[in-house]
């Protein structure tokens, strides 16, 4: 790409005459320090690097080279008694190899590798061990964890603005394989969400800059929602996840965007038991339309027809679920769904009477006003208001009482039946 940009500004630069820019000389010479054993830092994040090495001509080199000003040591963590020198972004952290090698965490193993000629890695601040990918509070709030006494540790549990430290702890025990650490953050945060509270904290506002203006648990953001559901989803957390998802499913009925977040978070990390209800109240609460390049509208937004703007594949997927979905209440008006009679009907009551009422019961209750007030694709609720009018009709049947039951029972069945396979219903393909 960069040669193609190149050969098009010496094009340019050609037709008015003046001679293309020739780049000075740089010295490309790189030196690599790790030939045959790789580093512990490199281990745990990335394969072995090369680093430029410093010449007369390094102010020539494009690479950025950190300054020794721009290295800070931790306030808090720079231990002066500490055995293993750490660099996260900028800050350098001086702490000790024990606590680092805990929990059977990936530090561990990394200390006992052998170091080749890096013996000193670790040990001065001018050859620290690189930690990359973590922000610097992050990484801090870990080492609270790590450094932690019992009585800081239960102040966790009762200060429910804590879960911003929680979810740091968290997603770092989980990246270096401190498992224990990591679970008890996970079950602190679940214990922290959902707690109760008065006033009730649902549903949670949409927008990312709310922040907490009571001492009551909030989840303030749709942001900080995803965070734990993609946290459940990383650390494999099933009480989370279905914390979470469950809080999901009734957040997305307060609005159209609340629900485009759960069906985009559902298609992202693959969530069956959320992806068929995202994508049936999206359906059900907007008209929608596919993002066109130009009319400066982005994926979730709302366009000024007041239509939801959707990728071309959710589009797909929205069709595709309003057509089987409309299909499968065709087939069920139809025909009620059968059931067994019950032994004593066949003793006692007739049979054919039995299942000509139910019938006739189908047949009416699918055309009711409380069914046709709702959406052709909506199912589960056709179904559910027929459960609602057959408790109604109750005693006054010419049904026997067992096979009414049993009816019940089937209706119940079909219900669960389509929810479960409702994801299925919005998939682009058969």
């Amino acid at each position: 790409m960069l040669a193609s940009r190149y050969s098009q500004c010496h094009i340019a630069m050609a037709e008015i005459d003046i001679p293309p820019f020739i780049p000075p000389d740089i010295d490309t010479s790189l030196e690599d320090e790790h030939d045959e054993e790789v580093t512990a830092v490199h281990l745990l994040e990335s394969p072995p690097r090369k680093r430029p090495r410093v010449t007369e001509q390094s102010e020539d080199i494009t690479m950025p080279l950190r300054s020794p000003t721009e290295i800070t040591r931790d306030p808090e963590y720079y231990m002066s008694d500490g055995s293993c020198i750490l660099l996260v972004d900028n800050t350098l952290f001086n702490v000790h190899r024990t606590m680092l090698s805990k929990d059977s965490s990936s530090f561990g193993p990394m200390f006992t590798l052998p170091q080749g000629d890096q013996t000193s890695e670790g040990k001065t601040d001018d050859n620290p061990i690189v930690l990359t990918g973590d922000t610097v509070t992050e990484f801090r709030n870990f080492l609270w964890a790590l450094y932690a006494l019992p009585h800081e540790l239960m102040l966790v549990h009762s200060d429910p603005h804590n879960l911003h430290r929680l979810i740091d702890i968290a997603r770092v025990a989980n990246k270096y394989s401190f498992k224990s650490l990591e679970t008890w953050a996970l079950d602190v945060i679940v214990e922290t969400v959902t707690r109760k509270t008065s006033p009730p904290t649902l549903p949670f506002p949409l927008s990312t800059s709310s922040q907490h203006h009571s001492t009551t648990v909030q989840l303030t953001s749709s942001a900080q929602i995803i965070t734990l559901v993609r946290l459940a989803q990383l650390c494999n957390h099933e009480r989370l996840l279905t914390t979470m998802v469950d809080s999901l499913k009734k957040l997305m009925s307060s609005s159209t965007q609340n629900a485009y977040m759960a069906m985009t978070l559902a298609d992202e990390l693959d969530l069956r038991t959320l992806r068929g209800n995202a994508y049936l109240e999206v359906m059900q609460k907007a008209s929608v339309v596919v993002k066109r390049s130009g009319d400066g509208s982005e994926e979730g937004d709302i366009d000024a027809e007041g239509r939801l703007v959707v990728s071309q594949l959710q589009q797909l997927r929205l069709l595709s679920g309003y057509y089987r979905l409309t299909s499968a209440w065709e087939r069920l008006r139809a025909a009620p769904p059968p059931f067994e009679h019950a032994s004593s009907c066949g003793a006692t009551w007739h049979q054919h009477g039995c299942t000509q009422s139910w019938q006739e019961f189908w047949r009416e209750k699918t055309k009711s006003d409380a069914v046709l007030a709702l959406g052709l694709a909506d199912v589960l609720g056709r179904l559910k208001a027929i459960l609602k009018e057959f408790d109604k009709w109750g005693s006054a049947t010419y049904m026997h009482h067992d096979c009414r039951m049993l009816a019940r029972r089937v209706i119940n069945e079909k219900i669960k039946g389509v929810q479960d396979a409702l994801p299925d219903y919005f998939m682009e393909t058969d």
